[in-house]
């Protein structure tokens, strides 16, 4: 029965936020899978740990590699298409990208797997299998759900002031999930929301909370009515044909915490031709045509609960949504996630789509508010967060380029590839491919810094370059004029030229051309202004720190299991000493 018009309890805190957020704007700044640094994370090593696939979040409590989670029997891999195998014991893949030298058994898995063959029930080869995935070097194809085994689950609504939005999504989830059990949270609408459908149940909340409020709320009713996983989705935002199966599928492996679609923005009749053409392949809730891990250093480094599909036990795990948080609550519980154990999916076979921003003042006012959540987020996640990820010897290359001294940058990338292939041990293949590495990262680095001084550090480097230009020479001084014409011209990712699922919504826009570099530097300039605004609420610099170190930005929960002692008997990986650290 119905209970439409039932008074919804919690706490009130924030107010609407309407999106997800870009908490570091440097996520995937390339579009490539690698670490921001490009120098990646070439470990290679071949001990029976398996930590040469990953290296891993250390245990909390001995500061060795976590356990790796293993993926259940029955599944298949479908290996990353950016991934390389020079020859059959190397392996070259992941996000962040590292080297991975092969035993003769390891090798013959690895080819079993590309050809079709499922995951065993093997201990050992499901660790192996889980390690590929965790680190982004294969991506699991679960079984397909049957009615024994398919999680009862629940649709979870958030709204306030959208009855137009709220429309638009019940009717696309009556037609393509038909008998779901869907709950809508009125988050203290001016005008109360109204519901035709019988058999959605509507929670009224009597103030605005803002969308974690309003988000638990909703939850902690499909919960109480029996829902395994609870499906949050935005309103305004319609599900794709066939969108539920990909994501219920993923929850086949207990491990697997949360599931997210493709979300892919969709042109609204009311907005600018030239905004909504930006719009369409620069949206920050599109993590692209690829799937991934999501974790912090990740190609996808976080999801948006535009649509996102949680596992209750992960909900109740982690308390839900910080309801103090007023924007960036969903990039929070993500990354919770992933430190308490638990794996974040990422499948764009399952696909929505979310209207467009209809004026520039809303869309800008949008990026500003993304923006202000790095400051909280950064106080919560640390590192996490960092508007740059690099190497200092790519930095310190980097800075005698933009100081007039080309060649010496060159040197230290020279001398840093070179010392980098001496890890190799005297194999030259790996050597060749730790050199390419090290070049090829050194090289997007430059992008990423550049994107980085757009998006969190030019009130600090205008300054400096003021001062800089006053008492540098002529060749600095171009140097400066070359830097700073990079920086200001500087494209923002976005979906590529082939995308099928952008271009079925650009109706033959036209990517490209001043007008979106133009808009690129607004919306970067937004995302910035709304940076220092919550660095200076939260009266913390953290936001703005570049990470520098090695390890992973999250520190993973310990598992009590054995899996690295059973990699280890099975000899996945030969026992020799590492052939390089994590760069």
């Amino acid at each position: 029965m119905s209970l439409r018009g039932r008074a919804a309890t919690g706490t009130t805190a924030g107010y609407p936020t309407g999106d997800p957020t870009d908490p570091t704007g440097t996520a995937n700044p390339t579009g490539d899978p690698t670490d921001p640094t490009g120098t990646a994370n070439p470990t290679g090593d071949p001990t029976g740990t398996a930590n040469a696939v990953a290296p891993g979040p250390a245990n909390a409590a001995t500061g060795g590699p976590a356990a790796p989670l293993p993926l259940p029997a029955g599944y298949r891999l479908r290996f990353d298409p950016r991934c390389r195998r020079p020859r059959p014991e190397v392996l070259i893949g992941g996000s962040p990208l590292r080297v991975l030298r092969l035993s003769s058994p390891g090798a013959a898995l690895i080819d079993s797997w590309a050809a079709g063959r499922p995951v065993g029930d093997d201990r050992a080869e499901r660790a192996l299998a889980g390690r590929l995935v965790d680190s982004g070097v294969a991506h699991p194809i679960p079984p397909a759900p049957t009615r024994r085994t398919h999680p009862s689950c629940a649709v979870v609504i958030p709204a306030r002031d959208d009855q137009a939005g709220l429309r638009d999504t019940l009717q696309a989830l009556s037609l393509r999930a038909p008998g779901i059990p869907i709950h809508v949270v009125d988050d203290g609408s001016s005008t109360p929301l109204t519901v035709a459908d019988p058999g959605v149940e509507l929670w009224r909340r009597p103030e605005p909370g803002g969308p974690a409020a309003a988000r638990n709320v909703g939850w902690r009713a499909a919960v109480a009515d029996g829902a395994e996983i609870v499906v949050f989705v935005d309103a305004g935002c319609v599900p794709g044909v066939g969108w539920l199966e990909p994501l219920l599928a993923h929850f086949s492996d207990p491990a697997v915490g949360a599931a997210a679609p493709r979300v892919a923005c969709r042109r609204d009749p009311g907005t600018p031709a030239r905004l909504a053409c930006y719009e369409l392949r620069h949206s920050p809730l599109d993590m692209g045509p690829n799937p991934a891990s999501v974790r912090p250093g990740s190609a996808v480094a976080y999801v948006p609960t535009a649509l996102l599909a949680l596992r209750r036990t992960a909900l109740e795990e982690c308390g839900g949504f910080r309801e103090s948080m007023r924007f960036g609550e969903d990039v929070d519980l993500v990354w919770r996630l992933h430190r308490a154990g638990w794996r974040v999916r990422y499948e764009p076979a399952a696909t929505a789509t979310h209207p467009s921003r209809r004026t520039y003042r809303a869309w800008v006012l949008q990026r500003f508010r993304y923006g202000t959540s790095a400051g909280p987020l950064a106080r919560r996640h640390g590192r996490a967060v960092a508007p740059l990820a690099a190497q200092p010897w790519s930095i310190g290359a980097w800075a005698l380029v933009a100081a007039g001294h080309p060649l010496l940058g060159a040197a230290v990338t020279a001398a840093t590839a070179e010392a980098l292939a001496r890890r190799a041990k005297g194999d030259p293949v790996v050597a060749a491919e730790l050199r390419r590495l090290a070049v090829t990262g050194t090289i997007g680095v430059g992008s990423a810094t550049a994107r980085a001084l757009r998006r969190a550090w030019l009130p600090v480097a205008i300054p400096a370059g003021a001062a800089t230009w006053r008492w540098c020479g002529r060749r600095t001084r171009l140097a400066l004029l070359v830097t700073a014409v990079a920086v200001a011209s500087g494209r923002p990712p976005g979906a590529s030229a082939d995308d099928r699922l952008v271009d079925a919504e650009t109706g033959g826009c036209q990517p490209g051309g001043p007008e979106d570099r133009l808009l690129g530097l607004a919306d970067d300039l937004a995302y910035q202004a709304g940076v220092w605004r919550g660095v200076l609420a939260e009266r913390s610099l953290a936001a703005l720190r570049p990470r520098f170190s090695d390890g992973p930005p999250h520190r993973r929960a310990p598992r009590p299991a054995r899996a690295r002692d059973a990699l280890q008997r099975a000899g996945a990986f030969r026992r020799t000493r590492s052939v390089a650290r994590p760069v």
